[in-house]
């Protein structure tokens, strides 16, 4: 091809871009403007530079379909390391944020990459501390590819690599499980978070993913304390995962805990504590891994995540604290500056697709409140 004809075809594709937007332009204008005319306004919310503090995109053609689902309306995420192998040495991290990267080539979204926790020596520890954001620990064995978790929380044995962490101000980021009776697991290792809490007092420790009100009750005991809370768990509880015919796409690890702890996590969210923040834990599977004996655990709510929140937070009258929940808490936890990016969402009937590109989503086929309008 010649450069004569580069240019125009790129001239071509922009003026066509250029005519979709203009038709996109007059179609949403004339609608708007018959909406006014029948008295009618269309309620819209806008949130700065939204980011999802816990979120899995997995690795190959998975994170290549995934991954611009969360670009498109997140300025960044914090990224999981329970890949397999796992993310545990700089050649990894690099690599893997190359590879998310090369996902997402056209979005202004910045992944926060994390290791996975090893009881690593000091050395190494700086060695990788500008490349990371946090440290992730998982019990052994407790969730999906956490097999090389910690088997034993001995302090002494960590203490190194912990004071490491907290000399160096790298978070440690936890899911808080034991490997007791499914519903008290998370209530159960209350205390290690406070052995790790009080042994080492300057290390920022995330509690992910925070499902009862024993959890709620822990942020205020200790001042190194914080935690995510997802979308899923302040929607559902355990029944609507099995009280009925078992909805295998609302399964997930932390599993959904009684009412009581739903309204806990609730009056913490909506009010947009400064110790939480907002971390999907989408989690995708392939749809047969999901409608199986074995069902995978994992909710996948990326795509529809901002949505849920806004319907959720309207509802309850809070749409203010939305924007704390949603990047405030987090910017001010973690001490990061978020690419710049505005999300217009607007009230107005939502089909939450059946799948994308194979992944169900929560409320697949459902119809929510919230669309977004527009990101900038």
């Amino acid at each position: 091809m010649t450069s004569k004809s580069f240019v125009q075809e790129a001239e071509i594709r922009v003026l066509g871009l250029c005519v979709s937007k203009l038709l996109h332009y007059i179609w949403y204008n004339f609608f708007s403007i018959a909406l006014l005319a029948k008295g009618i306004k269309m309620k819209t919310h806008t949130l700065l530079m939204p980011l999802d503090m816990h979120l899995h995109l997995r690795d190959g053609v998975m994170l290549e379909n995934i991954a611009p689902l969360t670009a498109y309306s997140f300025s960044g995420a914090l990224v999981m390391p329970n890949l397999v192998p796992p993310v545990s040495t700089l050649d990894d991290i690099k690599a893997y944020k190359q590879r998310i990267m090369a996902a997402v080539p056209n979005d202004y979204f910045e992944p926060y990459m994390t290791l996975f926790y090893k009881n690593y020596d000091k050395a190494f520890l700086e060695s990788v501390a500008d490349s990371i954001t946090a440290i992730k620990l998982y019990p052994a064995g407790i969730t999906t590819n956490s097999e090389g978790g910690v088997s034993s929380f001995d302090i002494e044995e960590m203490r190194l690599t912990l004071q490491t962490m907290s000399d160096l101000n790298i978070p440690l980021c936890v899911h808080g499980e034991t490997d007791g009776f499914v519903m008290d697991r998370e209530a159960e290792f209350m205390t290690i978070y406070e052995l790790l809490a009080t042994n080492f007092p300057k290390l920022k420790i995330i509690m992910e993913h925070i499902t009862t009100k024993a959890a709620v009750d822990m942020l205020e005991k200790h001042e190194n304390l914080y935690a995510t809370i997802t979308v899923h768990h302040l929607l559902i509880t355990l029944d609507d995962v099995v009280g009925g015919m078992m909805k295998p796409h609302l399964f997930c690890k932390p599993i959904a805990k009684r009412p009581e702890d739903m309204q806990a996590l609730l009056s913490v969210a909506l009010e947009a504590h400064p110790k939480v923040m907002f971390g999907s834990d989408s989690a995708p599977h392939p749809q047969h891994k999901k409608e199986s004996c074995g069902c995978a655990a994992g909710v996948f709510t990326a795509p529809i995540a901002l949505q849920l929140l806004c319907e959720l937070f309207e509802a309850h009258g809070k749409l203010d604290n939305l924007q704390a929940f949603v990047s405030d808490n987090a910017q001010n936890i973690y001490g990061i500056c978020a690419e710049f990016k505005e999300i217009t969402l607007e009230k107005r009937p939502f089909i939450v697709p059946e799948n994308y590109s194979g992944v169900v989503p929560m409320y697949a086929g459902e119809t929510i409140s919230w669309a977004i309008e527009s990101v900038d």
